[in-house]
């Protein structure tokens, strides 16, 4: 069994998608990130930066945290999404979402989601960033099916759950034919369907219009 602490984040997401594609139990405990749950020193002993996601298999008592980190433990536990003959492409596209996709996507968020007005640098900035990671993804999908190649990897899972906020981006994702092929061909997955609502069944993706 594997124990899932997450908050309903991409981040959070990408571990609920993964543990969905591989058809393995797992259970949800929920991190309220929001009253700072993830300080309380029980949680920081297994996550020493404080951060959603972390799992515990309860198999062999084993604690990983970071998202990378895990996604990688899972595909290497399962067999599934990170084929060896193309692990050197997907480590490469996994530490693009883990160093720059999700990062400054996630700082986009920061100024011109939850924060705006409080700094025109810092809204100018990451926005500029976002467009030229949509552009960049996008020459990349239009020479491949799949990030680290014709397969769907732990690296499409890791990037997914950061471009279905894109209404919070104002960008367009429609603008962008490969990452909206990309985009959509993903969401249609039954394990993408039922890992991006894990915490609220409510929850349904964003379409593109």
């Amino acid at each position: 069994m594997i124990e899932l602490f997450t908050a309903d984040t991409p981040n959070g997401k990408k571990i609920s998608i993964m543990l969905e594609e591989i058809g393995y139990d797992y259970k949800v405990t929920k991190v309220d990130i929001s009253n700072d749950e993830q300080f309380k020193p029980e949680f920081v002993k297994l996550s020493p930066f404080s951060k959603i996601p972390l799992i515990t298999d309860h198999d062999n008592n084993e604690s990983i945290f970071e998202s990378g980190a895990i996604l990688m433990y899972l595909g290497e536990k399962s067999g599934k999404f990170y084929d060896q003959p193309d692990r050197l492409k997907i480590n490469q596209w996994l530490m693009a979402q883990m160093g720059t996709i999700g990062p400054m996507i996630g700082q986009h968020h920061q100024f011109h989601h939850y924060n705006p007005g409080k700094s025109e640098f810092g809204e100018e900035r990451y926005f500029k960033i976002t467009k030229r990671i949509y552009q960049e993804l996008d020459n990349r999908l239009k020479d491949s099916k799949f990030l680290a190649g014709e397969k769907y990897s732990i690296a499409d899972i890791a990037t997914w759950p950061w471009l279905a906020r894109h209404e919070w981006h104002d960008i367009g994702l429609k603008n962008y034919q490969n990452l909206s092929r990309w985009y959509l061909e993903i969401a249609k997955r039954d394990a993408v369907i039922k890992g991006y609502s894990f915490m609220n069944k409510n929850s349904k993706i964003p379409g593109i219009i």
